[in-house]
């Protein structure tokens, strides 16, 4: 009875460490030598600057980010803002990670203005009375000649997680009115959301075991899940009704910590965040049904957060390269400090010569990729047969830590980073700043 047992257990070990022995030797074993800022455009001294609340210090701690784009009659950008999803409470109050002891104090939504550089807290108009707010992933619709945008933020309230469906208007940028609250048993973890249409989305769930459960279990359990990556978590699709009802249906089970999910420009790709495997999944999606197809998986050199789709299609990925260190800072210890890692991931083309793809990675193999940077992701990510990885940003977290979103404005090469427990926004410009 012993061996049998002892072979099970061998067994599962060694399933475990094929599978996840990558990125537990990476994230959790080993401190990246990263340096103290870099910034694939240039000296980050020069380039980049974080954006903070002056006035009242409230622009922190946020997890999410997206664009609001502005068209005209033909679908042409005439003005983009940026949503931000924030929540000044998180230390108090974090139902992924914990602590969960303190609901009451509102997170907050910021709108800032690529164009003028503005910045400006959102009101909430008709929200409930007596409702928390905990926003985390966030998306919203684009508006098209003048008419309203429907929001759709994941609220991470003290009983039960949620969805908030909210209407932006063009003309009151600033004013979010709120339309209804969306509950279902479906709704275990949610974390990040998607738009397919104005009133459907892609939402990823990143935990089974979640820090909701009586103690000592949620935490204990929780952990687990997170750092052993077993495959529980799972991406749905939802077409909210008319009447506030909604339509769900599981698009891509067996995922490990299904975390942040984004849909291409052009709605046949999809991307989702494995945290704890280091990994990027991108699928194949049938428009017709919003029926998902695995096509390729990328290894990043960090556990990924968020991912966002620049105007090109080039998957921005943002996240933490030291769980421990995440942990530090979660925990609130003293001198604490987590570091960041955003890189830029796009299909490999075969080049004009042609030479075929396979080719053209072989030869990349040997010569490596992400040469610039100071700590290269080949360190640590093997090489990509499909896609190339390219660093776009990297602190030890003494300029800028725990790296969560990241986005790129193709039209300026802007570059925008947001840190779970950061004051402010960093923003990188393609050329030197006088900062």
């Amino acid at each position: 009875m012993f061996y049998k047992f002892a072979a099970v257990l061998a067994t599962l070990l060694a399933i475990y460490i094929y599978r996840s022995g990558r990125a537990f030797f990476h994230l959790v074993l080993t401190v990246p030598n990263l340096p103290e800022g870099y910034f694939v455009g240039g000296d980050y001294r020069d380039h980049c600057v974080v954006i903070k609340d002056e006035k009242d210090g409230r622009l922190n701690h946020c997890e999410h980010m997206v664009f609001w784009d502005h068209l005209d009659e033909e679908d042409h950008i005439t003005n983009r803002f940026i949503v931000l999803s924030c929540d000044p409470g998180r230390r108090e109050w974090n139902t992924v990670m914990g602590p969960m002891s303190d609901p009451d104090p509102f997170g907050i939504l910021w709108i800032y203005s690529t164009e003028t550089g503005s910045l400006s807290p959102v009101a909430l108009a008709n929200y409930p009375e007596g409702h928390d707010f905990h926003p985390i992933g966030v998306d919203v619709y684009p508006s098209k000649a003048g008419a309203p945008s429907n929001l759709f933020l994941i609220n991470h309230a003290r009983e039960n997680s949620t969805i908030e469906q909210f209407v932006l208007d063009p003309a009151q940028p600033t004013v979010a009115t709120h339309v209804r609250t969306l509950t279902s048993s479906y709704f275990v973890a949610p974390n990040s959301i998607a738009l397919t249409s104005p009133t459907s989305f892609y939402l990823t769930n990143d935990h089974l075991m979640t820090y909701r459960l009586p103690r000592p279990f949620g935490s204990i359990l929780s952990t687990i899940e997170t750092i052993g990556g077993p495959p529980l978590t799972w991406v749905a699709h939802v077409t909210v009704l008319p009447d506030g009802s909604i339509e769900h249906k599981f698009a891509a089970l067996g995922i490990a910590f299904a975390n942040g999910v984004a849909l291409s420009r052009d709605g046949l790709h999809l991307a989702v965040a494995s945290s704890s495997l280091a990994k990027i999944h991108f699928y194949r999606r049938d428009p017709s049904t919003n029926d998902l197809t695995l096509d390729r998986d990328v290894i990043v050199p960090f556990g990924p957060d968020n991912v966002m789709y620049d105007d090109d299609d080039t998957l921005i990925v943002a996240g933490h390269p030291h769980f421990p260190s995440f942990i530090a800072v979660v925990e609130n210890r003293p001198g604490a400090k987590a570091p960041s890692w955003a890189v830029s991931i796009r299909p490999i083309a075969a080049s004009e010569d042609g030479e075929s793809e396979g080719q053209k990675n072989s030869r990349s193999k040997k010569a490596g990729y992400d040469t610039r940077a100071p700590l290269s992701a080949s360190a640590i990510a093997p090489a990509s047969s499909t896609d190339e990885v390219e660093t776009i940003f990297q602190s030890d977290g003494s300029v800028y830590g725990t790296a969560t979103t990241g986005l790129i404005d193709s039209r300026t090469g802007i570059f925008y980073l947001t840190g779970l427990y950061e004051d402010g926004v960093l923003v990188c410009y393609p050329g030197p700043r006088n900062v």
